[in-house]
């Protein structure tokens, strides 16, 4: 066991576990942030997706001990009151079904906004590939990346 002092959504946290325990299992069992899913555990399906700094990482595969003093934001953190352009063009989109992949999908657009505010179809295409929606909702996905965009540039 290790302890860690974590920078989680602008506040500090500290956990006492194994430095090999994935950041997912320590936001979900340790931190109570349970925003952030479990999918396949394989990095592959991007349902534990949150952000460290500026990127958007696969936190079923990162374990804690790599974080540092890095900040995490996850889907509770990235704003307070769900106001964020995404969450915004998410329900304006109406791209929910079962919602299970969201909270991912919706941490690798912002990450994917925050870092080229004026993305192509093709650029969209390539950074959200990596998030697997069960419920087939990618065109309402692109739809309001796109609105979200928009958005973000027009405020």
């Amino acid at each position: 066991m290790a302890t860690y002092n974590l920078n989680i959504n602008g506040k500090s946290a500290q956990v006492d576990v194994d430095p090999a325990t994935p950041l997912l299992w320590v936001l979900r069992d340790h931190l109570k942030l349970v925003g952030t899913k479990y999918g396949c555990g394989i990095a592959q399906c991007g349902a534990c997706t949150v952000h460290i700094g500026d990127g958007a990482v696969r936190s079923c595969q990162i374990p804690v001990s790599s974080v540092g003093e890095q900040p995490i934001t996850t889907i509770e953190g990235l704003s307070e009151n769900g106001d964020h352009p995404v969450q915004q063009a998410w329900m304006e989109v109406d791209v929910y079904q079962c919602g299970y992949c969201q909270a991912g999908q919706i941490m690798q657009a912002s990450a994917l906004l925050k870092n080229n505010p004026n993305p192509s179809d093709e650029e969209i295409e390539a950074t959200m590939s990596g998030n697997i929606c069960r419920c087939g909702t990618y065109t309402r996905i692109r739809k309001a990346i796109r609105l979200a965009a928009e958005k973000s540039q027009n405020s």
